[in-house]
């Protein structure tokens, strides 16, 4: 009979160390263990918003389509900047028009302003040569060819302000045909802007515009996800992070049907919000007064960049799913083991 006690008293002893050390196991697992089952999927999302403001004319795709990059998603009515680009090409063509005539402006008053030069330097040397004479001739003829001299004179100094007029009219007149350019350019740009193309291959999501609607510039009407951008972002709990670094192969469960797939992580938040210290009115530390005994270990983002390379074939990621994330530690890097290395070269 004691030999049976003691051989139930050491079965129930085994079964309650092994329980005991399972246990301890398992909690171990849960706390430090490097998984998660709060893991979202997540992808960048641009939002498509019309360059200029119309009426829409067209809408080319439906909700959750896939487009490429340059498709066309939807038209703003193109009358308008149809007018516009023909009123700038109308207005460029008067100011090239403009510019040509200044331009025959100018080389009339340079024409002009050379014949004054030369008519002026004729009587110049009249009048010396009158001077030159001195009593042959008579005075008063002297003091008239030093006058029409001088007229000459006055007259080639007019004709060269009407030259330096004309060249500035026609400066004007360049600028004005830049100006006309760049009206042109814009008007061009407008026109091709009715079109609102996908900036990304992606999916429609959210669509938002129908034909007849008004599209304000600006204003997001749909959002396109970009089909090259899927990520997961992992929540972990503080107690585990130790275990985590940039580099870290990680095993993903999607919740949709089971799906596996590979990823690396890529980042690891450097911070989070702290709830229980907000700011107060007079931009002060609002320090709560009461403590919560249970303390829940917070939760930390870290970002995982899917292999899309070992993607299982027809596998539907959608932005928000839930995943099971289980990282793959690798062994830390010692300082003194690189040291070694270097000093056995």
């Amino acid at each position: 009979m004691k030999i049976q006690s003691l051989l139930r008293f050491l079965i129930t002893a085994a079964v309650v160390v092994i329980a005991v050390l399972l246990g301890h196991a398992l909690w171990k697992h849960y706390l430090y263990s490097p998984w998660t089952r709060d893991g979202r999927v997540r992808a960048e999302v641009v939002r498509v918003a019309p360059d200029v403001s119309g009426l829409v004319t067209r809408v080319a795709v439906i909700d959750n389509q896939l487009v490429h990059k340059g498709d066309v998603l939807f038209v703003v009515d193109q009358s308008r900047f149809s007018n516009a680009l023909s009123q700038a090409e109308a207005n460029l063509a008067a100011s090239e028009a403009s510019a040509r005539a200044a331009g025959a402006s100018i080389s009339s008053a340079l024409a002009a302003a050379s014949a004054r030069r030369a008519e002026y330097e004729m009587r110049q040397q009249q009048a010396q040569r009158r001077q030159q004479m001195g009593d042959l001739i008579a005075k008063e003829d002297r003091n008239d060819a030093v006058s029409t001299a001088n007229s000459a004179l006055a007259t080639w100094q007019q004709a060269k302000a009407g030259g330096n007029q004309a060249g500035a009219a026609r400066e004007q007149a360049q600028s004005a045909v830049e100006q006309a350019q760049v009206a042109l350019d814009l008007a061009r740009l407008n026109l091709q802007r009715t079109e609102v193309r996908a900036p990304v291959d992606g999916y429609v999501t959210n669509l938002d515009v129908r034909v007849g609607d008004y599209a304000a510039a600006g204003g997001a009407r749909l959002a396109l996800i970009d089909s090259h951008s899927y990520y997961i972002y992992g929540y972990f709990e503080e107690t585990k992070l130790p275990q985590l670094r940039v580099g870290d192969p990680v095993d993903v469960r999607l919740m949709a049907g089971g799906v596996h797939l590979k990823g690396t992580i890529s980042g690891i938040a450097h911070g989070i919000t702290d709830s229980d210290n907000p700011t107060g009115s007079d931009l002060l530390a609002d320090v709560n007064p009461t403590f919560s005994w249970v303390r829940l270990a917070q939760r930390v983002p870290v970002r995982i960049a899917i292999d899309t390379g070992k993607l299982p074939a027809d596998t539907l990621i959608a932005a928000g799913m839930t995943a099971t994330i289980q990282v793959q530690p690798r062994p830390p890097v010692h300082a003194n083991t690189g040291a070694r290395a270097v000093m056995g070269r």
